[in-house]
């Protein structure tokens, strides 16, 4: 991965969020323990705290916090 910017982004219908670097897809996240996951594939010392506080992280459609039900699931 090195410096490269990893991307969230936008929540899907299902609530998660695609994290990509480059054009690798690591994954589908639901939560920040999700993309430090994905993360410490390649670097061990990712952590929830460090992802959430990332200059290298680019959060698109909501930062850290934003991890909506999926749709159709909100209360009324």
């Amino acid at each position: 991965m090195g410096n490269e910017t990893v991307v969230v982004h936008v929540p899907d219908e299902s609530g998660g969020r695609r994290v990509q670097v480059g054009s690798e897809v690591l994954g589908l996240a639901h939560g920040l323990r999700d993309v430090a996951e994905f993360l410490r594939r390649d670097a061990p010392d990712w952590d929830e705290e460090r992802v959430a506080a990332s200059p290298l992280i680019d959060w698109r459609g909501g930062g850290p916090d934003t991890w909506p039900a999926p749709w159709g699931m909100d209360e009324a």
